[in-house]
């Protein structure tokens, strides 16, 4: 038996930020882009801590050359006297330890995002160097960092008329996966954190191109501003939002600050966000489900008082009060307890109970006050009502016809042999001729073919009970496995790679559009888990002799000309009208074989952009879409007319 050596001199302590060097994951959750980002986000954190206090009224993030990253407030400034107990600066004990801050002594914040006190520290640690600038009582100090460590002490460099914090970053390429910040994901957090933040100017600023870029984000409607932002392009049941806030005390959290404002429009999506201390919790938590109990039970009190009663003599569901509305709800308390590592849902049980209690209060003042209001919210709710009842029938009907039908799938779908979802795919394909050529092209152990022809229903200007009984969807629906709407089940789902392959040009694109409508309204969770993509297809075959090469626009066309150095007159150029055109081994080696395809997944980045997009794009309201195709046709390639 091998002796065993293990003992003390095993255990390895990791001093001051070294934790956090040797294992990033743990603070920033990634170091891919997102974990970049992050880094970015917890500076801005401080800075909004101290608008959520009143001191900062202005934050500027910069994107410098050689990925350098600068912000700037004009807050209270981090103090930089001398810490009696630790014998160096205060903006040295910020930077350099790990649970350093004045987020834990609530005279100092009230309340705040950057709760856990890791924040700027990290950025710190993970940093090839850091510099910090702070302008406090007259006069300029700064302390310059390597690796997370000081290179000296915090220095007074001269006096300044200017308060507040400066951070400057390079982020270490060592830890990293890129190093390469994306201008627009760091403006849609700010233009978020502006939203919440009534009157607080944020500004993004690219200097790494020629022609420098920014964004300016100040609104002074604050959640009201923000409902009426993911409203807009859409149709509204009554003018303005309605906005409640106001605080609540409570023995266990103090004081809670609560504000929400929400819009119906005569669409059938809800639409909802919610907020604690600016974090957004995208996985809801206690606040919201306080919110929408609130919601509900304010609109069934108000229904069997009311006319509509007569035509609708049940009580609402959630889903009802909720179809076609537009919510946000931020609220700030002092002690969030957030479940999971990323804060994305709030825990607190006592917090359930102040928002419902308050907002119950505040809708029924407000319905009383404006009659005319609550008649049309609760006409669209008994409407919403009867559709789910409607809706529930044609999913028993369609449910009993699978079973009649012994595989339950639809005969358009050519399935694969594999029955592991992760390794098999699925290819919905338009037209039959190019379907046609899928099923013969494939590989049949683990890519399936589902072909689609005539036109696809737009599922933004429906509701469920059409979306469910529609020819078009059903076998869509059926292949997929998971259901859809408030039953799909992201578990049951048959194939990880769900790949949308229609012809590039404007009928192609519009399938493509509406089939990622559908993605997006009805299966949700296909989109955020990366289980959709786009096939890529070629718009040209140039050939010579015996050699064959493909272009996918028209630029990689003439680089093949221009490269070919061979007389025109030899050389054979196809233009793609459509897939069909395709015969079965063309398609698989451009567009199906998976070592050498072109395929591109669909990733949500922007769930409020991605929101006024396909309502802009696919809804009802014709001149917002006039105005976007305006705006943006300049940016069109390869238009096939």
């Amino acid at each position: 038996m091998e002796q065993n050596n293990y003992s003390a001199q095993n255990i390895q302590v990791l001093k001051g930020l070294e934790a956090v060097r040797k294992r990033p994951g743990m603070y920033i959750g990634t170091t891919g882009i997102d974990g970049l980002h992050h880094l970015v986000f917890e500076v801005v954190d401080n800075s909004i801590d101290e608008a959520m206090q009143g001191y900062c009224t202005e934050i500027l993030v910069v994107l410098e050359g050689n990925d350098v990253v600068r912000v700037t407030d004009n807050g209270r400034g981090i103090p930089v006297d001398i810490h009696q107990e630790e014998k160096v600066s205060a903006l040295e004990l910020v930077m350099t330890r790990l649970h350093a801050g004045g987020k834990f002594d609530k005279k100092s914040y009230k309340v705040s995002g950057g709760l856990h006190g890791v924040g700027v520290s990290v950025v710190n640690a993970l940093s090839e160097w850091c510099e910090a600038f702070v302008y406090i009582d007259g006069k300029a100090h700064t302390q310059r960092y390597k690796y997370g460590i000081a290179e000296g002490p915090a220095r007074e460099t001269g006096t300044t008329d200017r308060r507040g914090t400066e951070i400057r970053f390079k982020a270490d390429t060592g830890i990293f996966e890129t190093t390469t910040y994306s201008f627009d994901a760091l403006s849609n957090r700010l233009r978020e954190l502006a939203f919440l933040n009534k009157s607080l100017k944020i500004t993004i600023r690219d200097e790494r191109l020629s022609t420098p870029k920014f964004h300016e984000f100040k609104f002074d409607g604050g959640v009201k501003s923000f409902v009426e932002y993911l409203n807009a392009g859409k149709k509204v049941l009554y003018n303005a939002p309605i906005v409640v806030t106001g605080s609540r005390e409570d023995d266990i959290q103090g004081t809670v600050e609560i504000e929400c404002a929400i819009q119906h429009n005569d669409g059938f999506n809800e639409i909802m966000y919610s907020f604690v201390n600016d974090i957004n919790t995208r996985e809801g938590g206690t606040h919201l489900v306080g919110f929408k109990a609130a919601l509900t039970h304010t609109l069934n009190e108000f229904l069997k008082k009311s006319k509509q009663a007569k035509k609708f003599d049940d009580n609402f569901s959630g889903d009802d009060v909720r179809e076609g509305l537009t919510a946000v709800l931020s609220i700030k308390v002092p002690n969030p307890q957030f479940e999971g590592q990323t804060k994305g849902k709030l825990g607190n049980s006592e917090v359930r109970g102040i928002v419902e209690g308050f907002v119950n209060e505040q809708l029924e003042l407000f319905f009383d006050n404006h009659p005319e209001i609550i008649s049309v919210i609760l006409e669209k709710s008994v409407l919403a009502a009867k559709a789910r009842i409607a809706a529930r029938a044609a999913r028993d009907a369609t449910r009993r016809k699978n079973a009649m039908d012994s595989a339950g799938l639809p005969g358009k779908l050519a399935d694969c042999s594999d029955k592991d979802p992760v390794s098999c795919e699925l290819f919905i394909v338009e037209g039959d001729s190019a379907g046609g050529s899928a099923k013969m092209g494939r590989n049949r152990q683990f890519q399936a073919i589902l072909s689609l022809f005539g036109k696809m229903l737009n599922v933004e200007k429906t509701r469920i009970e059409k979306v469910i009984t529609n020819e078009k969807l059903q076998p869509i629906i059926a292949s997929v496995g998971a259901g859809c709407g408030e039953e799909f089940d992201l578990s049951k789902i048959r194939y990880h790679k769900i790949i949308i392959m229609a012809d590039a040009d404007v009928d192609g694109s519009h399938i493509r559009t509406l089939l990622l409508t559908f993605f997006y309204r009805y299966m949700t969770e296909l989109i955020v888990r990366g289980h959709v993509y786009l096939a890529m297809p070629p718009l040209y075959r140039v050939s010579y002799e015996k050699k064959t090469f493909y272009a996918y626009d028209d630029a990689e066309k003439d680089k093949i000309l221009a490269a070919s150095g061979r007389d025109p007159e030899k050389l054979s150029v196809q233009r793609y009208k459509g897939l069909g055109e395709m015969n079965a081994d063309q398609l698989w080696e451009t567009t199906m074989d998976p070592t050498r395809r072109n395929i591109t997944q669909i990733h949500l980045d922007d769930a409020v952009e991605a929101e006024r997009i396909f309502s802009t794009l696919m809804g009802e309201n014709v001149a917002p879409r006039r105005e976007f195709i305006e705006e943006n046709a300049l940016l069109v390639s390869n238009l096939d007319v």
